[in-house]
């Protein structure tokens, strides 16, 4: 028992160690169960969310997003008709989002990028709305997904992203002398 309170506590201290990863206030697990420790929820005021999905959840080092869609703050489609619009929106969401949670879009080890009637020519217009997420060296593992609808009319593309924060302390192979 005196090992668990121990290991929890431990564990807190490194959640808060590395930026704040402490389940937000009012959030996470239903009463009468425990939150494990280090889960945070991203839910940028600043971004329009769908209903039902919380932009991003934060464990530990590894941040996973929801879909992110075309939608500006006020929760309006960008680009009706536009994919090219649409993925830039899509993408500076997503980028946002990672921003707010500790991450960087070099920091995306998978990405999922789903979109409406999908044609191959259409990732050559993904790829030129958001270039920092396809490097041409090391870029993410991923995949583009052909879908029939998305959840709101009208929109053509979501992403969706697995990043993983870089490590606090640099290997001393790394290091300089």
């Amino acid at each position: 028992m005196r090992v668990a309170r121990l290991w929890a506590g431990v564990a807190g201290i490194m959640a808060l160690a590395i930026g704040g990863c402490a389940p937000t206030p009012g959030q996470g697990a239903p009463p009468g169960r425990s939150e494990p420790s280090g889960r945070r929820f991203v839910n940028p005021g600043t971004l329009a969310a769908l209903d039902g999905f919380t932009h991003a959840v934060r464990l530990g080092f590894v941040t996973y997003v929801s879909g992110e869609v075309a939608l500006d703050s006020t929760g309006a489609l960008v680009g009706p008709g536009d994919l090219a619009a649409q993925a830039r929106q899509a993408f500076a969401n997503l980028a946002l989002t990672l921003r707010i949670a500790g991450n960087e879009p070099q920091d995306i080890v998978k990405l999922t990028v789903y979109v409406v009637n999908y044609h191959p020519q259409d990732f050559a217009v993904i790829r030129q709305a958001a270039p920092e997420f396809f490097p041409a060296r090391n870029p993410p593992a991923g995949i583009v997904v052909g879908v029939a609808a998305l959840p709101r009319e009208g929109m053509l593309i979501a992403v969706d992203a697995i990043a993983q924060a870089p490590a606090l302390f640099r290997p001393v192979s790394e290091r300089r002398e």
